[in-house]
């Protein structure tokens, strides 16, 4: 009997991924993993991660008549998740901590401990699935398009596909939470969690002064020209695309186009000055096997958006992508993935 442990995260996605296996002849535990002290962060009824999730985790494992665990990775959350959120920021990136805690802690820490306990699988709640053809693992689409999500995955290598089960793939929403309540599961009609796990209440910049312990300097607001237009309250708490909360008025609407660490400047723009249609994108994970260097294919620089025709010419771990016509406010520290039809053909981290 193959054995898979189950990422339980207190919802209802995840919850009846963990009926699903077991309902398909594998032998589960449930696991939920400890990010941080829940005292450490503003929590909300958005968040994930807090004790009243690991109390309906372990309801749903006991209900299912599997064993529970809860696995301390905090320290490699911070490591890798908090400290890399923060450090893009101050760099004038914007950070998805989303899929480094995908790629470092359920895919990396998590199966290194199925490995470590004799497993086989890592499983989680996600809209995806994985397909095996002529000995190779591909990453495809969730069926139910508007929870998709394939994006935050890009990063998966083969050996990590090959242990990895989205029983979730062909569902949608709706049919999942009629499954949680036929079962009388505790979270069936809980609300989704919506916010970043550790900044719940949206407020980044006042979270990265408190970890950091200081205050980032004020500095200036200037136009392409490089003319001061106002001053601003601290480079970490504007991104790219920006038009609201800037707290400045110049006649026209203007948006943050960029932001220059150095000189500690935030540059604002017009609409038209955020597109573009070439975007670079390193650490790129490529799932597909190698074939042509140039291929035709669609993107997403962002997770809510569209996917948009483009070239895309890939050397290694380094992709161009070349848009057929110009996309908006492509930032630094977010993800660029392309796919073919339903399938990803790999990804990696806007420059």
């Amino acid at each position: 009997m193959k054995k898979a442990i189950i990422a339980m995260s207190g919802g209802v996605d995840s919850s009846v991924a963990a009926y699903l296996m077991k309902t398909s002849g594998y032998e589960c535990i449930g696991a939920t993993m400890k990010l941080y002290d829940n005292e450490a962060v503003n929590l909300s009824d958005k968040s994930c991660c807090t004790e009243e999730d690991v109390a309906d985790a372990r309801a749903v494992a006991e209900k299912l008549g599997i064993p529970y665990y809860v696995f301390n990775f905090k320290d490699e959350f911070e490591k890798k998740v908090i400290e890399n959120f923060i450090s893009v920021y101050e760099r004038g990136g914007t950070p998805n901590p989303c899929i480094q805690c995908n790629r470092y802690l359920k895919f990396e820490k998590l199966m290194t401990r199925m490995r470590e306990l004799g497993f086989d699988y890592v499983v989680t709640g996600h809209y995806a699935s994985v397909e095996e053809k002529n000995g190779r693992f591909y990453l495809k689409k969730g069926k139910d398009s508007s929870k998709d999500q394939s994006y935050v995955l890009y990063s998966l290598t083969q050996e990590q596909l090959s242990h990895t089960v989205f029983p979730l793939g062909e569902y949608t929403k709706q049919e999942i939470r009629r499954i949680a309540d036929k079962q009388g599961f505790i979270n069936a009609d809980k609300s989704e969690s919506q916010d970043i796990c550790f900044v719940p209440d949206g407020d980044y910049s006042a979270f990265i002064e408190k970890y950091r312990g200081y205050k980032y300097p004020n500095g200036s607001f200037v136009n392409k020209n490089g003319d001061v237009l106002g001053e601003h309250s601290g480079i970490i708490r504007y991104t790219v695309g920006q038009r609201k909360g800037l707290g400045i008025a110049v006649g026209h609407p203007v948006y943050v186009i960029r932001k220059d660490t150095e000189k500690n400047e935030v540059v604002l723009g017009s609409n038209e000055d955020l597109f573009t249609d070439t975007v670079i994108v390193e650490d790129f994970n490529l799932i597909y096997p190698e074939t042509e260097k140039e291929l035709r294919c669609k993107a997403k620089i962002r997770y809510n958006i569209k996917e948009a025709d483009c070239t895309a010419v890939i050397n290694k771990d380094r992709a161009v992508l070349k848009f057929d016509k110009p996309v908006r406010a492509a930032a630094s520290g977010q993800a660029a993935v392309l796919y073919d039809g339903e399938y990803v053909i790999g990804g990696g981290t806007i420059v």
